[in-house]
C-alpha cells in the first residue's frame, strides 16, 4: 500500500473544523482505504452503504446515527441521498459531539441536494488517484501509462493493469452511472466517452460531437457534465483578458486519468502509446493533471486567442501570474505563441513540461521542466 500522508492531514484539519467532511473522488481511487487508515486509533464506526447489512442498519438513520459518538464514516453516501437531511438535523443539535466523514463518488452537483442540505456544515476534500508525490517522481513513465487508480498502477503486469481498467469502465457505465439515477444506455455513454478520448486536450465543440452522435447539443452537454461530475473528465476553463484580441471562450476537455484514456484508445503498452497519433495530447493531459493535483485546489485556467497564441495552464499566486506549456519534445524552443503569452499576460515565469531527464533554464524567465520536478516547482511557488 502507498501511504497518502497529505490527504490524511487534510482530513484531520477538515474534521476538526467542520461537523461533516465529504471525501469525494472517482470510484476505486482509494477513498475507503484512506478513510479506514484515518479512523485507526480513533473511536470510529464505519458504514458501507453498498452492503445490504449496513444499509438495513440505517433503516431508521436519525435514531441510529444520533446515538453514536466519535467519528462516523459513511461510505458511498450518494446511494442514499436522503441521509443528507438527516445529517443536517443531527449536526445542528446543541449537544452534538460527533463528526461525520462521508465518502462519495460524485460531485455535489450530481448528488442532489447535498449543497443545500449541508450548506455551512460540510467541508469537501477531493481525492484523486496516485500522483507523483505518492508514487515517487522516478516512476512517471509507469504512472503515465497506467494512470493513478491504485489497482491499475499496482497491477503485476501491464496486461493485468489494462484488463482492470477495461473492467472498471464497464462497471462504471453499467452500475455506477445508474446508481446515481441517470438513465442513459451504457452503450451510448461508452460511445460518447470514446469520442471524448479522441478529443482529449481539445476545445469543447458541442455541435461537432452532437452531429457525430446524432443527438442535440444539449444532450451531449449533459453527458459531458455527468462524466465531469463523476470525476472522469476535467473541463479546464478559459481565462479572459481585456487585450483587444479574440479569445477562446469554450473549455478544454481532458480525461483526468491517463490510464483510462489509454484503455479507451486501445493502448495496451508503452510502445503502442508512443506510436499513437494522440501521444502528444495524452502527455499534455497527464502533465496538466499532475500540476493540478500537486497544487490541490488552486484555481487554474488555459488561455488562447483565435490567432493562435496560447498557454496550456495559467494560475496566480500573490498577485503574480505563472504559465505552463506542455510539449512532447525533448528539445523545445520558445516559440512565438509563448512570447505573446508572456507579454500579453505579464507572466512572472513560464515552464515548458517535457519528457526530459533534467530541468534547465532556456531563457531568463522560461524553464524546460522535467515532469518529475513538478512537485518541486509547485513547492517553490506556494510553500
Amino acid at each position: 500500500m502507498i501511504a497518502r500522508p497529505v490527504y490524511i492531514e487534510m482530513l484531520s484539519r477538515a474534521t476538526k473544523r467542520s461537523p461533516v467532511t465529504a471525501l469525494l473522488g472517482p470510484r476505486q481511487c482509494g477513498k475507503t482505504t484512506l478513510a479506514k487508515v484515518f479512523g485507526e486509533g480513533k473511536k470510529a464506526l464505519y458504514f458501507d452503504l453498498e452492503s445490504q447489512a449496513d444499509a438495513r442498519r440505517l433503516d431508521n438513520p436519525e435514531f441510529v446515527l444520533g446515538s453514536l459518538t466519535g467519528l462516523v464514516i459513511i461510505d458511498e453516501i450518494q446511494t442514499m441521498p436522503h441521509l443528507f437531511n438527516v445529517l443536517r438535523v443531527l449536526v445542528d443539535r446543541p449537544d452534538n459531539k460527533k463528526r461525520f466523514l462521508i465518502l462519495g463518488s460524485a460531485s455535489p452537483d450530481v448528488i442532489r441536494n447535498v449543497s443545500e442540505s449541508l450548506a455551512g456544515r460540510v467541508e469537501f476534500v477531493e481525492l484523486s488517484g496516485f500522483d507523483l508525490n505518492e508514487t515517487g517522481t522516478e516512476t512517471w513513465q509507469k504512472l503515465w501509462l497506467r494512470g493513478g487508480f491504485p489497482r491499475s498502477y499496482l497491477a503485476r503486469t501491464e496486461g493485468d493493469s489494462f484488463v482492470w481498467r477495461q473492467g472498471f469502465i464497464r462497471t462504471f457505465l453499467e452500475r455506477d452511472i445508474p446508481q446515481l439515477g441517470i438513465t442513459i444506455p451504457s452503450t451510448t455513454m461508452r460511445r460518447f466517452w470514446m469520442m471524448l478520448a479522441h478529443y482529449h486536450g481539445q476545445t469543447w465543440n458541442a455541435s461537432e460531437l452532437s452531429r457525430s452522435m446524432g443527438l442535440s447539443d444539449k444532450t451531449v452537454r449533459s453527458y459531458l457534465d455527468i462524466l465531469t461530475g463523476t470525476f472522469m473528465v476535467r473541463q479546464l476553463q478559459p481565462w479572459h483578458e481585456n487585450i483587444g484580441k479574440r479569445q477562446v471562450k469554450a473549455p478544454k476537455i481532458y480525461l483526468r486519468d491517463s490510464g483510462i484514456l489509454h484503455s479507451l484508445l486501445g493502448l495496451t503498452d508503452r510502445s503502442t502509446l508512443l506510436a499513437h497519433p494522440r501521444v502528444g495530447a495524452s502527455w499534455e493531459g497527464f502533465a496538466i493533471e499532475q500540476v493540478l493535483m500537486t497544487m490541490k485546489g488552486v484555481d487554474a485556467f488555459f488561455w488562447a486567442t483565435h490567432s493562435g497564441a496560447s498557454v496550456d495552464l495559467l494560475f496566480q499566486h500573490k498577485g503574480k501570474r505563472y504559465g505552463v506549456e506542455v510539449k512532447f519534445n525533448e528539445a523545445p524552443v520558445v516559440n512565438r505563441s509563448m512570447r505573446i503569452a508572456i507579454q500579453d499576460l505579464s507572466l512572472e515565469r513560464l515552464w515548458i513540461i517535457c519528457p526530459v531527464q533534467n530541468s534547465y533554464l532556456i531563457e531568463e524567465n522560461v524553464t524546460v521542466l522535467s515532469v518529475k520536478d513538478i512537485p518541486q516547482m509547485v513547492k517553490a511557488i506556494f510553500y
